[in-house]
């Protein structure tokens, strides 16, 4: 497909809004990949039920750029599936990590993740945010398709199906899906969930900070880093980390 030149974001969402409000998660991502051609990109953790959001957009988009931030600190398991579905769904995955490796970080500051929230805000900057921030920089991205859920978290609940993002368009395509269409959508098309999903790791981030759940708590209080259960990724930035993020010497 040929690239279609955008000059910058689209200002009326609202509109855009009520044209897909209803729409499926297929017309969302054609619309998206015709708006910004090669200057969308989708991100993906490789999680329990990243397959879906993958396999849509192998379905619908192929050739869309897709990134995953390695923290250098991902199960083991996490990069062998990620390994598989690039190569069963032939994606063009971009891994993005810190420009300061998880050793040098450790002997400069410690377990950043064991030093309350202010070494996790640190921890999540230099390893989720930076990293993000920079490949969406690079890549030039102006629309920016994430497989967020309206009912994983607060804040994810409170989230458009297209959203604005700092200066980028977010495209949300199975913002409203249910668990069960989840799992119906998995089962239609034989899609794997992350290996250790069947240990109890419904949602499954850096192995220092996952635990397994169980049936009766929610998915997210498997994520113990830090109390909001945002990673930082798919927050707006403060003004505060425009400043870090632009003279970061990391």
């Amino acid at each position: 497909m040929e690239a279609v030149r955008v000059a910058s974001v689209d200002p009326d969402l609202d509109q855009h809004n009520r044209a897909f409000g209803t729409s499926t998660p297929e017309e969302l991502i054609k619309w998206a990949s015709a708006r910004f051609g090669d200057k969308l990109i989708a991100s993906t953790s490789f999680g329990a039920t990243s397959a879906v959001m993958l396999h849509l957009v192998h379905e619908v988009a192929p050739r869309t750029t897709i990134i995953c931030v390695d923290t250098g600190y991902l199960f083991p398991e996490t990069y062998q599936f990620a390994d598989d579905l690039i190569k069963r769904l032939e994606l063009d995955v971009r891994f993005y990590a810190a420009q300061m490796s998880p050793a040098r970080q450790e002997a400069l500051y410690g377990k950043l993740w064991e030093q309350g929230e202010e070494g996790v805000k640190r921890y999540l900057q230099i390893n989720k945010v930076e990293p993000m921030q920079r490949a969406l920089g690079e890549l030039g991205a102006q629309g920016w398709m994430a497989g967020l859920r309206s009912e994983q978290t607060e804040h994810r609940a409170g989230l458009r199906r297209i959203d604005r993002q700092d200066d980028r368009v977010k495209i949300h395509p199975i913002l409203h899906w249910s668990t069960e269409q989840m799992t119906s959508y998995m089962e239609r098309h034989d899609l794997p969930y992350h290996p250790m999903f069947e240990q109890g790791y419904r949602s499954i981030g850096d192995h220092h900070s996952t635990i397994p759940t169980t049936a009766d708590m929610d998915p997210r209080d498997g994520r113990i880093l830090g109390q909001t259960r945002e990673c930082g990724l798919h927050l707006p930035l403060t003004e505060e980390q425009n400043q870090s993020l632009k003279s970061s010497g990391l």
